[in-house]
Order: structure tokens, then sequence, then C-alpha cells
């Protein structure tokens, strides 16, 4: 799959479709190499029917500002670039309504994939791996 995206030197915006228990939503997550998890904005999160105050698991993450613990709730179903993923553990937090983005598409989204970002043509292309 390739996905064309501005070579601005800003963020790479792509639409997410995410299922939830309820109903189902396109987010705008930023790709983010440097995130290890996908980070859903609670409030989406909220919408599709899910309850990240009441989940059991908790996960530490380190964001600019410091360490803080976060909610992680497992989405039916995630859809990007071609790729599904059913059951998939997403990060809830408040992101600031300065980032304009409902979250994050971290490193873990990409398992079993090969990523190729071309920032001079501003090309992204996604292929799964076979196993």
């Amino acid at each position: 799959m390739t996905y064309r995206f501005k070579s601005d030197g800003k963020l790479i915006i792509v639409p997410v479709k995410i299922f939830g228990n309820e109903s189902e939503a396109m987010a705008r997550l930023a790709i983010d190499t440097g995130a290890t998890r996908t980070m859903l904005n609670v409030h989406i999160a909220v919408y599709l029917g899910y309850d990240p105050a009441s989940s059991r698991e908790r996960v530490q993450i380190t964001t600019g500002s410091g360490v803080e613990f976060t909610s992680q709730i497992r989405v039916r179903q995630i859809e990007t670039l071609g790729i599904k993923k059913l059951n998939f553990p997403i990060l809830c937090h408040t992101l600031p309504p300065s980032a304009a983005i409902d979250g994050l598409l971290g490193l873990d989204f990409f398992n079993d994939t090969v990523l190729s970002i071309d920032f001079r043509q501003g090309i992204l292309s996604v292929n799964e791996q076979l196993s």
C-alpha cells in the first residue's frame, strides 16, 4: 500500500478507522516512529464505547513532560494503510487540543510489516511480511 503525504517536515497524519463496542470512527493519527505503542485520545475511546477509566490495565509511559501512567484498552479492530489488526491494544491518553490529532500510530502497529518513508517524494509504503 502506498500513501502520499506532504513532505513539509510536519507530522505524517493518516486516516485510521477504529471499531468500538458501540460504533466506529475515523481518526487522524500521526505516524510516530519514536513511540513504541499506539495511543488514542481518551474522548475518541469513550465515543467508541470503551471506558478507559475502568480499565484494569495501566501502562507506564514516558512523555516530554515526564513519566505517567495511562489506561490500556483493546479495540475490536483498527485499519489503516491496508493493514487490519483485531483485538489490538491501544493506550488512552489526553492529548492537548493544540496537537490537532487524535493520537499516535506507534511501532507496535507496524510489527510484521516493511515500512518505507520517502521524505523527498512524500511517499509512505507499507507491505505486510509473510510468515
